[in-house]
């Protein structure tokens, strides 16, 4: 076979079955660059093989076996492994670089409203402090601080009721 014969037949190839060799591919590798990559490997070996291509299947079904074994061995090679390991990576640090700026915010929020909780009259500062950061019940509250419940509940209202314009000031309320 000539080289014209074997530059006709792969240009008919390419034609008829190089999208569907991307697709197969893409089964395999799950990433379309790599996907595209290995369907054109598949036709440069079919091109250098064509010679020996015995014609005892359709040339398709050979390109099909070509692509496939080109995916098989990608995914054993150690590029592969390497590309894998580098996305893995790239996501976790990703993750990790984000979840570290989101809590450097909220511990810089939760200092914020530390300050805050603490600049108010200790009857409301204990009551907050006592129902938010320690999360006891209104009764817990009030065994502690030896105030009847009632008393409890309508300093936490108030010590809200004062909280609540100097949160939204500072820009705050709502974000704990």
């Amino acid at each position: 076979m000539d080289k014209k014969e074997r530059d006709d037949i792969l240009d008919q190839a390419m034609g008829d079955y190089g999208d569907e060799l991307v697709r197969l591919a893409y089964t395999y590798v799950k990433e379309e660059h790599m996907a595209k990559d290995l369907a054109q490997n598949a036709f440069v070996k079919c091109y250098n093989q064509l010679g020996h291509f015995r014609e005892e299947s359709e040339l398709r079904t050979w390109l099909y076996r070509i692509t496939i074994n080109e995916c098989k061995d990608y995914l054993k090679s150690w590029k592969c492994k390497k590309v894998q390991l580098v996305h893995y990576i790239q996501e976790n640090t990703q993750k990790y670089q984000k979840s570290l700026d989101q809590k450097v915010v909220q511990d810089s929020v939760n200092q914020e409203i530390k300050r805050i909780v603490y600049s108010l009259p200790t009857k409301y500062k204990e009551i907050i402090y006592l129902y938010y950061y320690l999360s006891l019940t209104i009764d817990e509250i009030s065994e502690v601080t030896g105030v009847n419940a009632n008393t409890v509940k309508t300093r936490l209202r108030r010590g809200k009721k004062v909280l609540k314009p100097i949160m939204e000031e500072a820009e705050i309320y709502g974000s704990h």
